[in-house]
């Protein structure tokens, strides 16, 4: 069943793009590499507009790379309105950052800049569900068997009890804000890790299998094949 985002508070996303190319092997930070013929980072923007005609978005860039990519973005004809924050040290300094741009009630969806894949349906169902609960997190099923290692020995885990975390993770913004109140923590993985810490469930929603994370040269030889397809 489709389902279409109604609320009269605003929407926001940001993007988190501060990769670098090392494990792509590339001298190009993979968000910038293209991906049938347009930069990374552009499909996942336009892919939330497409979801939400109205939604604020934020990209969050490391200072160096803000030059290169507003000349990516005029040599495309890239025209979608989008503010850029400079990013910090981590990734939960640059999402702090990035929040520090929002004002006022609303819901802010936070994303991976390399996830292109990500479809209109999951997006909005994350807004529809913080909406009700205060939180969203699209997750997957795990269909491979799981070990757990601890020094030379390991014991499987139950599959059935794991789930696969994908972004956009989105949040009442009032609520993440008081939540990057706190220190950083090494276990502050992602924006749900750091939203549970200050005392609030997290909410799990169901994310697409397109939804890839684009690390590797692997992940960009699938994400061709899926975007053409």
């Amino acid at each position: 069943m489709f389902i279409t985002m109604k609320t009269e508070r605003k929407l926001w996303a940001i993007i988190v793009a501060g990769g670098s190319g090392s494990r792509m092997q590339s001298d190009i930070p993979k968000q910038f590499l293209e991906l049938c013929g347009k930069p990374i980072l552009m499909y996942s923007i336009k892919t939330f507009v497409d979801a939400c005609e109205d939604i604020n978005i934020v990209v969050v860039l490391p200072s160096s790379h803000i030059g290169y990519w507003q000349e990516l973005c005029s040599c495309h004809g890239f025209t979608l309105s989008h503010n850029i924050v400079e990013g910090g040290d981590t990734r939960f300094q640059s999402v702090k950052n990035g929040l520090s741009l929002l004002s006022g009630d609303g819901l802010v969806a936070i994303h991976d800049g390399v996830r292109p894949l990500v479809n209109t349906q999951t997006i909005i169902n994350c807004f529809c569900d913080a909406e009700r609960y205060g939180c969203a997190v699209p997750v997957l099923p795990v269909i491979d068997s799981v070990r757990e290692v601890s020094g030379a020995t390991s014991r499987t885990l139950d599959r059935a009890a794991l789930r696969l975390i994908q972004t956009p993770q989105v949040f009442d913004i009032a609520l993440l804000k008081q939540a990057y109140e706190q220190s950083y923590k090494p276990e502050f993985t992602d924006d749900a890790s750091v939203f549970e810490k200050s005392g609030h469930a997290i909410h799990l929603t169901e994310g697409n299998v397109e939804n890839i994370k684009i690390t590797t040269q692997i992940d960009m030889i699938v994400a061709e094949a899926l975007k053409r397809k």
